[in-house]
């Protein structure tokens, strides 16, 4: 029987703040120094882990509309180009994406052992990790639905519990599913880690595809029914599949734990314990116990000088930060907004968010680096009736055809050539050339080359919003 991985990614948490942000969640973030979570995710089964009988398959991906392009290339850039992308037209939890990845996987997979695994966690120990899926592929065979259990090392209030049953026979780390119980207050956590019988609940299962589907038309038969409507109105987008927008809009919204899970028939479900330095990183605080720090409990990331500094995060992304005298502080430095907390006080962080939501912001939603599916740009200044621009076009790609109503632009080439269109003509550019195009000019850049184009582009005019744009075509379907 084959193995199907499910990338849940459809989150846009802002707990980790000014990293992650609204269009741009903690999964798309390099954390380790490595790899972002999600390519961690995308590759941690592999496809070389030893199936009795069957194989490793291609991740399916569930993700959100609204960062499509950047997920795609982070998978594509990892070397993950055999996946399938689900776009989830409307965010409905967790329950409902699952089931269209199971949808998929039936139609086109023969049934497999579904593996599902959030995308923005992280796990130290891969050997540990595939060796508790190799053993939950031998209860998923027989019908069970798998959990797997975290042993519970502190009273934690930020995950939910599950309440281990009996031990199997033969199986000291599997235990039938007593409960699952949600985020408890500090007073009950520490009951349950005193009791011993608790483990999180890391959100990793595993499942059939068909038990998926049939328990969920048994306990939820409107959420099944309407993601059977969207998954038949599915169409293929470039590495795309959408489905039906109006039909999944009208899906209830429910988690795994809470339409399944916590509702599971006596018998069906087991839990796996493991011990795989798994970790969530829902909070600095999080980010901070998982990584490896220095002699004084310090993690550095990037350009950091700290002196006399203790159980210290400090990540610096564009300049050199330095640090002298802090304790228990958490230090994150973006290109656009820079954040200094106490551990303690890091709950208030959605404070934060909320008033930049409230003043309307940027901050709050983007970073100053914005992807897009031909590259990205970086506006690096900007004032009245000014704005400047660092672009970087991918080779091959092309930028769509279109016009602005309120500015001017001036292209200036820094790195390798580019192709140039402005009103009729047509022509290329190369190192330190300019061209100027005229407010209510159509125009496309492209790069015909084999290395990034590198551009700097200054505009000029009475309105500089990105919603002045007119796409007359595009090659990624944006007009």
């Amino acid at each position: 029987m084959n193995l199907q991985p499910v990338i849940l990614c459809g989150g846009s948490g802002t707990r980790l703040w000014p990293l992650s942000r609204e269009q741009y969640p903690k999964q798309l973030l390099n954390l380790s120094g490595q790899q972002t979570m999600l390519q961690a995710t995308a590759g941690r089964l592999g496809d070389s882990m030893a199936i009795a009988d069957g194989r490793v398959l291609p991740p399916i991906v569930v993700s959100n509309e609204e960062y499509r392009f950047v997920t795609a290339g982070q998978l594509h850039e990892a070397g993950h180009t055999g996946c399938a992308i689900v776009l989830e037209p409307a965010g409905r939890n967790t329950a409902p994406a699952l089931t269209l990845a199971a949808l998929l996987a039936v139609a086109v997979n023969d049934d497999p052992v579904l593996v599902v695994m959030p995308a923005d966690h992280l796990i130290s120990d891969v050997g540990q990790f595939r060796a508790a899926v190799a053993l939950g592929m031998a209860f998923a065979g027989k019908g069970k639905i798998v959990a797997f259990g975290i042993h519970a090392d502190r009273a934690e209030t930020g995950y939910g519990y599950i309440r281990a049953g009996a031990v199997l026979p033969d199986h000291d780390n599997v235990h039938e599913i007593a409960a699952f119980e949600e985020k408890p207050d500090v007073e009950t956590a520490q009951r349950h880690v005193a009791s011993g019988a608790y483990f999180w609940n890391s959100g990793i299962f595993m499942m059939q595809a068909s038990l998926w589907i049939s328990m969920l038309g048994s306990l939820h038969a409107d959420m099944l029914e309407a993601c059977r409507c969207a998954y038949a109105e599915r169409i293929q987008d470039r590495d795309f599949l959408r489905v039906g927008a109006g039909a999944f809009a009208a899906c209830p919204a429910d988690s795994i734990d809470y339409a399944v899970m916590e509702k599971l028939p006596a018998g069906v479900g087991v839990v796996i314990t493991m011990d795989a330095g798994w970790s969530d990183v829902g909070t600095w605080d999080a980010v901070w116990q998982a990584g490896p720090g220095d002699s004084d409990r310090n993690l550095l990331r990037g350009d950091v000088v700290a002196v006399d500094t203790h159980d210290t995060l400090v990540i610096a992304e564009s300049r050199m930060v330095a640090c002298v005298g802090l304790e228990n502080m958490v230090v994150v430095e973006t290109p656009d907004a820079v954040l200094v907390a106490r551990k303690g006080s890091l709950q208030s962080l959605k404070k934060v968010v909320a008033i930049l939501k409230r003043d309307g912001r940027c901050e709050a939603d983007v970073h100053r680096k914005i992807y897009r599916p031909w590259g990205y740009y970086d506006s690096v200044d900007g004032g009245s009736r000014f704005k400047v621009k660092r672009i970087v076009v991918n080779p091959g790609a092309a930028l769509s055809l279109q016009m602005h109503h309120h500015r001017a632009e001036h292209w200036i080439v820094v790195r390798g050539t580019a192709k140039v269109t402005r009103g009729d003509s047509s022509f290329l550019l190369s190192e330190n050339e300019s061209t100027f195009i005229p407010l209510g000019t159509r125009h496309r850049l492209e790069n015909p080359g084999k290395m990034p184009l590198e551009m700097i582009e200054v505009q000029s005019g009475g309105y500089l919003g990105e919603d002045d744009i007119v796409r007359f075509e595009d090659v990624f379907g944006r007009c």
